[in-house]
């Protein structure tokens, strides 16, 4: 394995990827782990958690399967625990699981306006806190969130989804200022052909009304997530950066 740009280094490193058992959150583990950082993968289901941990260790670094509902905020307080008991002080948290169902806002009940509330915002903002007051308490460390283009740039029939991603662009914000010099910060991501692109159109999963006219692969997030978890960002924070082809 090349040695990681000393800008790009994440070596010594502890990260926790909520989200990491798939799709983007899968592509910064190992980005992660390559780059130099043992890794904490958690989503819901414990076998997908383990496939990615083994990808990591593959790669030469620890590696650490913990399932939990990131929506909850009991189970957030337990995976924090659980990810320092697992790998040590966490130093890098990417707080990347969510959901946005596409639904027409008069047809969203309130369960499904509160599981994507909860997902989106509720546990999010819980295990960052969480997590950057023990950073701080170290010295420092990086809080990455995933958020969405639709957080600036509200479509229909996302209500619910963009609201709690503009709740999680302030969290941000105001984290990155409460917590320093523990930086913090999002990536706006657009259309990804992630799995949830298995129930798009075949016009919509060749096509994107952006200015690179496609969807991204999920690897293409690599670079972003890369820069704002190492120390080439190390002077950004409380930003929330696009990666979305160019939206308009």
């Amino acid at each position: 394995m090349a040695e990681p740009h000393p800008l790009f280094d994440l070596t010594g490193r502890r990260a926790l990827i909520t989200g990491g058992s798939r799709g983007l959150g899968r592509e910064m583990a190992l980005a992660f782990a390559e780059a130099g950082a043992d890794v904490a993968i958690s989503s819901r289901k414990a076998e997908a958690c383990e496939a990615v941990a083994d990808e990591v260790r593959a790669r030469g670094r620890c590696a650490a399967a913990l399932p939990a509902h990131a929506g909850r905020w009991d189970a957030m307080d337990a995976l924090a625990d659980a990810a320092e008991e697992a790998l040590g002080p966490i130093d890098l948290l990417v707080a990347n699981a969510g959901m946005g169902p596409l639904v027409p806002s008069h047809e969203v009940s309130e369960a499904l306006f509160d599981s994507v509330v909860s997902l989106n915002f509720k546990g999010p903002f819980r295990l960052m806190a969480n997590l950057a007051q023990r950073m701080r308490a170290r010295g420092g460390g990086t809080i990455l969130a995933t958020s969405s283009v639709a957080s600036l740039q509200p479509s229909p029939q996302v209500v619910p989804y963009a609201g709690a991603k503009a709740a999680l662009n302030a969290i941000v914000v105001s984290l990155a200022h409460e917590y320093a010099p523990v930086r913090v910060n999002a990536i706006a991501a657009g259309p990804f052909l992630t799995d949830i692109s298995k129930a798009w159109t075949e016009e919509a999963r060749e096509q994107s009304p952006n200015a690179l006219g496609r969807p991204g692969r999920p690897e293409e997030i690599v670079s972003t997530a890369l820069w704002l978890a190492s120390p080439a960002s190390g002077f950004v924070t409380g930003a929330v950066v696009r990666c979305d082809g160019g939206m308009r």
